[in-house]
């Protein structure tokens, strides 16, 4: 995206990031990737697991690993749990998914 070339030096490619997720439940964090080095394709094979009554929505930020200063925004994306219990069937469980 434009938004991911905001830091690079060279106008005509793209500038390697080093991102990670982080995961929330209703605004509260429960868990962050490693970060990946240099790519902007970056593969996650990692698992989290919190206690879950009440809740809303969880979140999915990534991020750009900085050495100097505060992390850069990169993306979010919002799932909101009656939506996927509703795409999982009736048993309300995610089990599997």
């Amino acid at each position: 995206t434009r938004w991911s070339l905001r830091h690079s030096l060279f106008r005509k490619g793209y500038q390697l990031l080093d991102p990670y997720v982080t995961v929330s439940v209703d605004q509260v964090r429960v868990g962050q990737t490693s970060t990946k080095q240099k790519t902007n394709k970056p593969t996650y094979n990692e698992e989290f697991s919190a206690a879950v009554t009440d809740s809303h929505q969880v979140e999915l930020s990534a991020f750009h690993d900085t050495s100097i200063g505060y992390d850069d925004f990169v993306a979010s994306c919002t799932l909101h749990f009656q939506d996927l219990l509703r795409s999982t069937g009736p048993s309300n469980s995610f089990e599997g998914w």
